[in-house]
């Protein structure tokens, strides 16, 4: 799709640090950190609650009260005046929810939306469904994530799986993924030792930890935590036998929260704005699926339609940042459009930081925009695969900066 007339406002976005699962995050309701989160944000940024006219909430594990999702989560961020559709599309459910902000845009529905996403794949559920008819009334049972991560019903693999189906048919090698995936660290120790100035401009913190009542502080998070140093000689061996993909080749789950603000038209999105002359302008939106067991080759056809529908191709790009659950991706995705990987993920990327499936490409996107500042503006795209053997990507461009 293509959108015409949606807008970001510059620091109209926001993300809480990332944090390893069972970590600092591990035991904060994922909901309602959301939207304490997003409270203290649109209240650092000088954004009026009774402005935004429309929400929607991506969350992807189901969490205790989840069932009241984007309701729940409105009242308790101090937007009470709002409700919206709670979104799960994996991990491309955050461009699903820039996808519905944009359309609730297009259709007059709002002319201000928030779209919030958040996630803890940290004590994820263990879901029992009734089966009167199994042996002795027992039901079945599934760990909502590590069984999903490990097996899709319709292709019949895992995730990882697809990783090495897609390395083995592109002929891509292990030492190729390991170069991309020491590449990724180093981008974002750069950008971290460079005084962390990019996610000073976006992200939440320091983030107090409290008790159950919200009186004691436990702890207090002030970065992403769960990044652990990559060599060359520390990355592992294969995880499967004969196969590429190794653990330092790979992301890992976390938790977390992040949030961008949508607007019908540039004057409503400057009136938000920290910086009147930067715009951030949302152009288009593209979807796709592969064959059964490849989800990492997904991200290119993506990629492709929501190039075109912008009217750009990929010499175009000033930018572009990526869903990264296996350096594969990136190394597939660089061959086929024919990118150079410096240009890609400059600012950090979820291989190193963690995927907490719902705000890991909103992230991405915020990051994406920050990276397009920093360098006077320009086009840049987002692309990211998800279950099912599918992927999505943005494209979005910046002036000013």
């Amino acid at each position: 799709m293509r959108f015409h007339d949606v807008w970001i406002p510059a620091g109209g976005y926001w993300s809480t640090p990332f944090c390893a699962w069972q970590g600092s995050f591990a035991t904060q309701p994922p909901i309602p950190f959301a939207a304490q989160i997003a409270k203290r944000a649109l209240t650092e940024r000088n954004i009026p609650g009774d402005q935004i006219d429309g929400l929607c909430l991506g969350t992807t594990v189901p969490s205790r009260y989840s069932f009241f999702g984007a309701p729940w989560f409105a009242g308790l961020a101090g937007l009470g005046h709002l409700t919206g559709p709670t979104i799960n599309q994996a991990c491309a459910t955050s461009v699903r929810c820039l996808i519905q902000g944009a359309e609730e845009l297009a259709s007059g529905g709002a002319t201000v939306y928030l779209a919030a996403t958040a996630d803890r794949t940290s004590n994820g559920p263990h879901l029992v469904y009734p089966n009167p008819g199994g042996p002795g009334g027992t039901g079945e049972s599934e760990d909502w994530v590590l069984d999903n991560f490990g097996r899709d019903p319709y292709a019949e693999n895992s995730m990882l799986e697809t990783a090495e189906n897609v390395a083995r048919e592109a002929d891509i090698s292990r030492q190729a993924q390991e170069e991309m995936a020491l590449l990724r660290h180093r981008q974002y120790a750069a950008a971290v030792g460079n005084g962390a100035a990019v996610q000073t401009r976006f992200m939440i913190r320091p983030v107090e930890l409290r008790d159950a009542r919200g009186r004691k502080v436990l702890g207090t998070v002030t970065g992403d935590e769960g990044i652990h140093s990559t060599t060359a000689e520390g990355l592992a061996g294969p995880l499967l036998a004969g196969g590429t993909v190794t653990y330092g080749t790979q992301t890992h789950p976390a938790d977390g929260n992040a949030a961008i603000i949508l607007t019908a038209g540039p004057d409503r999105a400057a009136s938000l704005a920290r910086d009147r002359q930067v715009s951030i302008q949302l152009l288009s939106a593209a979807q796709a699926r592969v064959k059964r067991g490849f989800m990492p080759a997904a991200v290119v056809p993506a990629a492709r339609l929501a190039l075109e529908r912008a009217g750009i191709g990929p010499p175009d790009l000033a930018s572009i940042t990526t869903h990264v659950p296996f350096a594969l991706n990136d190394v597939y995705l660089a061959r086929e459009l024919k990118l150079d990987p410096e240009r890609m993920n400059r600012q950090g990327c979820s291989l190193v930081w963690g995927h907490p499936q719902g705000p890991t490409g909103i992230r991405s996107v915020i990051e994406l925009i920050e990276d397009l500042i920093l360098r006077g503006g320009g086009w840049g795209l987002f692309t990211g695969c998800a279950a099912g053997d599918s992927a999505a990507a943005v494209v979005l461009r910046v002036s000013g900066g």
